[in-house]
């Protein structure tokens, strides 16, 4: 991780420094200046919340929306960034490569927003990056994908609040091998993300004695699924499945009608089945099947203040539904990555002392020096380690079961689980 000299600690890194502490507090609570009082300005911080209304990632785009405007809501009534209020300023970029790219560019140019955030699809990450490199407006992206720790982007793109592809299959990849079998299928979306998942599991259970022995790609907007179960070779033990998009139900429906009773091991990343009501006809296919959650959709019977707490404040119940709408299932298993990330930004900006777009470089310098985040109400996913070589975090995986139509937690992975080595240092990058 990346380590400053003392030598070399000016006023301002000092006050950079303090981003950890602030952290280790939760990251959401600074000397308050009385609410937007004595402060230099009383101008909002705008953040443009590049949003996924439609398009295959409508389904998070919603949830993504609802998160991101509850951790405002928190963060503005304990008197929001450096005494000022934050203000969301949200634009659809449809889950597509190109109108993400002038979204960046109309939070730079026309809102003069002060950072861009929220992106979730890869393949926009990578679309929408360069220009904000280009534009030099912070991008904070709320992705998964290992884009940003590979070191395809740039020192403005930073995914600190939600852990990615590659530090979770390594995670997960020992407690296949050794429970569910060693020579696996894996059916997978056929861009960066789905991409992601081929390579690095595919290493991963290698590392573990195990083998891919069939890789199947699915178009990201196929709608039936039937075609592709013919290929799955009759010596898979597990079924490694990561689908996305709005026929998800569809591809578990169908692979359930194909296997009947005699199917495989299944091992599948939520993602499958985010946005979907595990009681749904059909799925009683999943019953002892086996999940990847980024944080479990069910409260769990250890559940911790910090859940509870974000669960009351996101609007959702104990099943990870609405409170308003019990078949409103949310996106449990990543939306607390807004959340996370926007306590990240407001804590590295009262660190740096930010006070408007001049001072952008001093804000990622100030999360750049960010490394352990504890549990608390700031990351109520779980403890995390920020790797500021990288900019990307690293943190706990959840394995869960399909148990009566509910989820139940059998395996949480330790941070070290996840760790790999630094493939990019940013921080060598000038801004």
């Amino acid at each position: 991780m990346k380590k400053t000299s003392k030598s070399l600690l000016t006023p301002r890194r000092q006050v950079i420094k303090g981003a950890a502490a602030s952290l280790a507090l939760g990251a959401v609570s600074m000397p308050l200046m009385g609410r937007y009082a004595q402060t230099q300005s009383a101008e909002p911080i705008k953040i443009g919340f590049q949003v996924h209304r439609t398009g295959i990632g409508a389904a998070y785009g919603r949830w993504y929306d609802r998160t991101t405007m509850a951790a405002v809501e928190k963060i503005n009534n304990a008197g929001g960034i450096n005494g000022r209020p934050v203000e969301i300023i949200a634009e659809d970029d449809g889950t597509d490569p190109k109108r993400g790219a002038e979204v960046v560019e109309k939070f730079a140019t026309q809102h003069n927003a002060d950072l861009a955030f929220g992106t979730l699809f890869s393949h926009v990450v990578y679309g929408s990056a360069p220009r904000a490199g280009e534009l030099k407006i912070p991008y904070f992206v709320v992705s998964e994908g290992h884009h940003v720790a590979s070191g395809a982007l740039n020192r403005y793109t930073l995914q600190p609040g939600i852990t990615d592809v590659k530090s979770q299959v390594q995670a997960m990849a020992p407690f296949v091998a050794d429970n569910l079998g060693k020579k696996v299928t894996m059916v997978y979306p056929d861009f960066a993300f789905g991409h992601d998942h081929r390579d690095y599991f595919s290493a991963a259970i290698e590392a573990q004695g195990g083998q891919v022995i069939e890789k199947i790609a699915i178009p990201p907007t196929e709608t039936s699924f039937t075609k592709y179960f013919p290929k799955i070779p009759r010596d898979t033990e597990v079924i490694y499945h990561v689908m996305v998009g709005p026929a998800v139900l569809t591809f578990v429906k169908e692979m359930g009608e194909f296997f009947g009773s005699s199917r495989p091991e299944i091992f599948g990343f939520i993602d499958s089945l985010e946005a979907t009501d595990l009681s749904s006809p059909g799925l009683e296919f999943l019953e002892g099947t086996y999940f990847w959650e980024g944080n479990p959709r069910y409260a769990q019977a250890n559940q911790s203040e910090y859940d509870k707490a974000y669960r009351a404040a996101v609007g959702v119940d104990a099943n990870g539904a609405s409170v308003s709408d019990s078949k409103d299932v949310s996106t449990y298993a990543h939306m607390f990555g807004c959340w996370e990330t926007l306590h990240i930004v407001k804590a590295g900006m009262e660190a740096s002392g930010y006070r408007g777009t001049g001072d952008r470089a001093k804000l990622i310098e100030a999360v750049e020096s960010m490394s352990d985040m504890p549990h608390s109400h700031a990351h109520p996913q779980g403890a995390k380690r920020f790797n500021g070589k990288t900019h990307q975090v690293f943190g706990h995986q959840y394995i869960t079961k399909v148990s009566n139509s509910k989820l139940d937690l059998v395996h949480t992975t330790s941070i070290e689980d996840t760790l790999y080595p630094d493939e990019v240092d940013y921080t060598k990058q000038s801004f």
